[in-house]
């Protein structure tokens, strides 16, 4: 069973940034997940941003996002970020951390565990 709470949204203004930070409560043998981030605005498809493997770090970014987020982990404090550079109006979303015991992925099916989702909001 994981627990992740997202933390680090806001109101930010176009071409500023954010870091958003999913922190992971699991058990300690719980070693071998991935944590993945989407965004979903209301009435339209729930999009896949990036996901990183606890294990060995590596790393998705969807192409939509590439170049301007980035995905990084801190196995020390089970957190991890989302750092969003450059940000467009159009990135005015909820953002969702979540997490599984699958394959890292940038599709939605294979996570089993959600955190609550946070407001970005890019306007000036």
């Amino acid at each position: 069973q994981l627990l992740l709470v997202e933390s680090g949204g806001g109101l930010v203004q176009p071409g500023g940034s954010l870091r958003l930070s999913c922190e992971v409560s699991a058990a300690p043998t719980y070693n071998y997940y991935a944590i993945g981030w989407f965004r979903q605005v209301l009435g339209k498809e729930r999009e896949g941003l990036s996901c990183i493997r606890r294990s060995d770090g590596s790393t998705l970014i969807a192409d939509s996002v590439k170049g301007r987020f980035t995905i990084s982990g801190d196995s020390a404090k089970n957190t991890v970020y989302l750092q969003m550079n450059s940000l467009v109006p159009e990135d005015t979303s909820v953002y969702y951390c979540a997490a599984t015991f699958g394959s890292c992925s940038v599709n939605s099916g294979p996570y089993e565990y959600w955190g609550q989702g946070i407001q970005v909001t890019v306007s000036a």
